[in-house]
């Protein structure tokens, strides 16, 4: 039967670590903030086959003229103030709730990197949600159609409120695609547009 003693001796040490990772929080919190402002360290990783961490994905977001929709949001085309554009503006989440899961989820990156289980990522764990992107564009075609011209998708109301489909299913980020047509790809735009709209479905068979 454990001492009184023993149990004390637990329920300190119990306490110190909770103490600990309760401080720890915060402070790491804060240190990533600011490391994470540097877009190399988001690709500082590197896995046991000495491949970069998403080393395409860095190559085409720096390529010029740009050939992804992230190029164009990192490139000096982009018509933002602030020229360096990084990864975290669309990455770090736009809400307290968002921030927290992309702490959570790096944290857990963190934890499988160090004891050696780390893989690359093929997909993201977690797509951007809206808010990631509103947070930049709160609205959208500012400039209206001229009369002749087939309205915008955006242009009508009802494609902007509670549509159920999320802009990244359409505007796809680090995907290669026509500039012309807004980085936008046709097969991914089409069946979208068949969740409401039969004769694109009809088409796409």
């Amino acid at each position: 039967m454990p001492s009184p003693r023993s149990g004390t001796r637990f329920a300190r040490v119990f306490g110190a670590a909770a103490l600990a990772a309760a401080l720890s929080l915060p402070l790491g919190w804060v240190i990533s903030d600011r490391l994470e402002q540097d877009n190399d360290f988001c690709n500082s990783c590197h896995l046991p086959s000495g491949t970069p961490l998403h080393i395409d994905i860095r190559r085409d977001f720096d390529l010029t003229p740009p050939q992804t929709l992230a190029g164009l949001h990192g490139g000096s085309d982009s018509g933002r103030e602030d020229a360096a554009f990084r990864c975290i503006d669309c990455h770090g989440g736009a809400s307290l709730i968002g921030r927290a899961r992309v702490k959570a989820l790096a944290g857990l990156d963190l934890l499988w990197y160090v004891v050696g289980r780390f893989e690359e990522p093929s997909q993201m764990a977690w797509p951007l949600w809206d808010e990631d992107c509103s947070q930049c564009h709160p609205t959208f075609d500012s400039v209206a159609s001229l009369a002749w011209e087939t309205p915008r998708f955006h242009e009508l109301p009802v494609h902007n409120v509670d549509l159920g489909v999320d802009c990244v299913e359409c505007h796809r980020s680090h995907q290669a695609g026509n500039p012309e047509a807004h980085f936008l790809e046709v097969s991914s735009v089409r069946s979208q547009c068949a969740r409401c709209h039969l004769e694109f479905k009809e088409e796409s068979r």
